[in-house]
């Protein structure tokens, strides 16, 4: 199954009397269970995709396909609902709320999503154990570390059961324990749930991990390459 369709898809932005092509002509499917990075230079797009695929931004052209709907058809409040049930997020910083603990961070979007208190609790503690911060569940961002911080992030973003998660560079903050503890995490569930990720990344530590890297250069896609390749 394609969780990801995109067709000549371009984003251009203007400046003054100069045309930044972001996005120039990306065609890209991903396929439910993939471990996929999309690396390139500072500048090569790879936000700017990733933004379009989670429905954070428009494309000026083409198409893109997220769990079989165009996102290019929907208003912005079915465009939001969409985002809520389908896509979870991971950014580089973190975006917990401040004034909320770990537990109350990933309970939130089930609120949203109006699900019962029963099931609500039961997810959350899930998540709470298989991020390995059940400890910290009481425990405020300021109190977190930063690892600690991202794996609420990872939990809050697979709370509402997505078809696929998004990660902008996730790593970007982290030390190398807590690097390897997070990819651990992420590589764990998408081998043993069947969890899709799509990374955008500078880090060579998930380059190495992704089961395939798709180079971004100028807004187009120079090399996609699987590890069985």
């Amino acid at each position: 199954m394609n969780v990801v369709e995109t067709k000549n898809l371009e984003k251009i932005y203007s400046d003054a009397d100069m045309e930044v092509r972001a996005v120039d002509g990306v065609s890209l499917v991903v396929e439910e269970g993939e471990f996929t990075a999309i690396v390139g230079p500072s500048g090569s797009g790879k936000t700017t995709l990733l933004n379009i695929i989670g429905g954070l931004d428009a494309p000026n052209r083409g198409s893109v396909r997220v769990a079989s709907q165009e996102l290019t058809e929907l208003s912005k409040s079915e465009l939001i609902d969409f985002r809520l049930n389908n896509i979870g997020f991971v950014f580089q910083s973190y975006n917990l709320i401040p004034v909320l603990t770990a537990y109350e961070n990933i309970e939130f979007v089930m609120l949203l999503q109006n699900t019962n208190s029963k099931e609500r609790k039961k997810r959350v503690n899930e998540l709470l154990e298989a991020v390995g911060i059940s400890e910290k569940s009481k425990k405020r961002p300021s109190q977190l570390s930063g690892g600690q911080q991202q794996r609420v992030a990872v939990a809050r973003a697979l709370a509402p059961k997505p078809k696929f998660i998004l990660a902008d560079e996730p790593t970007a903050n982290l030390d190398s324990k807590s690097t390897s503890r997070l990819l651990d995490i992420m590589e764990h569930l998408n081998l043993k749930e069947g969890i899709t990720f799509l990374f955008s990344t500078h880090d060579q530590r998930v380059i190495e991990r992704a089961r395939r890297v798709i180079t971004l250069t100028d807004g187009k896609i120079t090399e996609d390459k699987r590890s069985d390749e």
